[in-house]
């Protein structure tokens, strides 16, 4: 098969489409030949030597993928050869195929295409993990969602929207601000013209946003303890902002409020197995009934990785950017 490798770190040139050799299923996994995979922000670190697979992880890059069961390894249940799928990975996206731990598959939701699949795990994963089952996000609060126009800030408008929450975004282009509120997106902030924390203190009557959706890491670490409510939740998802700063643990106890910090790639197949199982049972639904959809800026042939890192690293994209396997 071939799958995009990287020979040295550096920029996009570094991707480098190449044959490679056939991954085979083991105990509990199944062979998934690809039809498409995502772009995300992690790839760009790999690339860039600052993001190694987990071990035993494929050392290709790609955190997500949608294509067709090939095979099946031994203790598999529940799932067929030629069954539609989309898929949560540790690594491999970018290749012809792939090896994924079974209870890491999802099935391709009704009235989504096999393509456009690929949006949908790391994305549909991450946010419902940190927005729902850490930050506990209900009807009635107030969601502030940084990076409102990427692919994670997209899903997490559409689900907060679904639940009956308020939605806060931050984008730098009044394009994206536009694209956020279609999505559903009631109070939107301009980054490089307003300030995050006066825009929802005032949007919210002073009450602050219950649940803080970061990227970006110690830049907006104060300033997201300043935005919280009472008893709100700030959940740090990145570090595009630097991964140290200063804590105002005074702020944090006047509100009651909690700080966490997860990443998806890292963790244990269990606790990746338990989150895509309430994904499947709470996101799916959504997705099958139109109320959810993958928001896709473009779609590149997966030779062209590089072009697609460009885009992103770019930052001109609104949702996801996906390699279409040949």
């Amino acid at each position: 098969m071939h799958a995009i490798t990287i020979p040295e770190p550096g920029g996009p040139e570094a991707l480098v489409w190449d044959e490679v050799p056939d991954p085979v299923a083991g105990e509990g996994e199944v062979l998934v030949e690809v039809v498409a995979s995502a772009v995300n922000r992690a790839d760009v670190l790999q690339r860039q030597g600052f993001y190694n697979p987990p071990p035993g992880a494929s050392p290709y890059p790609g955190l997500e993928c949608s294509g067709r069961i090939a095979a099946l390894g031994p203790g598999v249940s529940g799932w067929a050869i030629g069954d539609e799928v989309c898929a949560l990975l540790a690594g491999g996206g970018y290749a012809q195929k792939v090896v994924v731990p079974a209870g890491q598959l999802l099935p391709v939701p009704e009235g989504v295409d096999l393509v456009r699949a690929a949006a949908l795990p790391e994305v549909a994963c991450t946010v419902w993990s940190n927005v729902f089952m850490v930050s506990h996000l209900g009807p009635g609060e107030t969601l502030l969602v940084h990076g409102g126009s990427s692919g994670i800030g997209t899903m997490a408008i559409q689900l907060a929207k679904a639940v009956g929450a308020r939605v806060a975004v931050t984008a730098g282009t009044k394009e994206k601000l536009e694209r956020c509120a279609e999505l559903g997106a009631d109070i939107l902030i301009n980054y490089r013209e307003q300030d995050f924390v006066a825009e929802v203190e005032e949007a919210t009557g002073g009450a602050g946003a219950d649940v803080i959706l970061d990227n970006m890491g110690a830049k907006y670490l104060d300033r997201n303890v300043r935005a919280l409510a009472v008893n709100g939740r700030l959940a740090i998802i990145g570090l595009q902002g630097g991964a140290k700063g200063e804590l105002n643990i005074g702020a944090l106890l006047h509100k009651r409020a909690a700080v966490t910090a997860t990443s998806l790639r890292a963790r244990p197949v269990e606790e990746k197995t338990a989150i895509v199982a309430a994904v499947r049972e709470h996101v799916w639904p959504l997705l099958a009934g139109g109320r959810v959809r993958p928001v896709v800026d473009r779609e590149l042939p997966m030779a062209r990785a590089a072009e697609a890192h460009r885009v992103l690293e770019e930052s001109g994209h609104i949702g996801k950017v996906l390699l279409v396997a040949p």
